[in-house]
């Protein structure tokens, strides 16, 4: 599964584990096929920009939605849906973190859903519209250097806790922390800059 896939929905049937009978359509809050037909790769796609790997992602991706449909959650409007399903993404990768002796930085997590919401669910998000933001995200991530690009590196892409970062940068933990959380927000104010660009570029 790449990125931009879009994953044909499993019946109600085979997504099903062993041994538990799908929810009957027309009966269920949720309608289980529906949920994944719209829902699947978005999910997908948020696990991703959290840090999950692909594999991960995959796993997650299910383990929410059979979640969400188990729940007693009703859906009341598209905003409330995606936010919710959002929010029981972040627990599943929360929890498989801790089942692997990995600290996850809840803070972390996060400000990683803020800028997500802020950048690309206001709306719903269209496959464009997310290349558009990996593209951003990748160009302002090169723009980085030194000391800082290496701690985004080890954070975000070697998963590192900040303790090790601070150890490989001789820094202090806390020192690391304000440093990652300044790089974000640039960050963020960077990919925002681009997509606007890239929406106007006369501006």
């Amino acid at each position: 599964m790449t990125v931009m896939s879009q994953p044909l929905p499993p019946t109600a049937a085979d997504a099903m584990p062993p041994g538990r009978a799908a929810p009957a359509l027309g009966t269920s809050t949720l309608d289980w096929a529906r949920l994944v037909r719209d829902r699947q790769a978005e999910v997908w796609r948020y696990l991703r920009y959290l840090g999950a790997k692909p594999a991960e992602a995959d796993d997650l991706t299910q383990e929410t939605l059979l979640a969400v449909v188990r729940s007693d959650f009703v859906e009341v409007s598209e905003p409330q849906t995606a936010g919710y399903l959002r929010t029981v993404a972040r627990r599943q990768l929360l929890m498989l973190r801790r089942k692997q002796s990995r600290r996850c930085e809840v803070a972390d997590v996060e400000t990683a859903e803020t800028v997500w919401a802020d950048a690309m669910w206001r709306d719903r998000l269209h496959v464009d519209q997310w290349q558009d933001h990996v593209d951003a995200a990748r160009g302002c991530v090169e723009k980085l250097e030194g000391r800082v690009r290496q701690a985004i590196d080890l954070a975000y892409r070697q998963g590192e806790v900040r303790e090790a970062i601070a150890a490989q940068l001789e820094m202090t933990a806390g020192g690391v922390k304000t440093l990652l959380k300044r790089t974000r927000e640039k960050l963020r104010e960077c990919i925002e800059a681009a997509l606007r660009q890239s929406a106007d570029p006369n501006e």
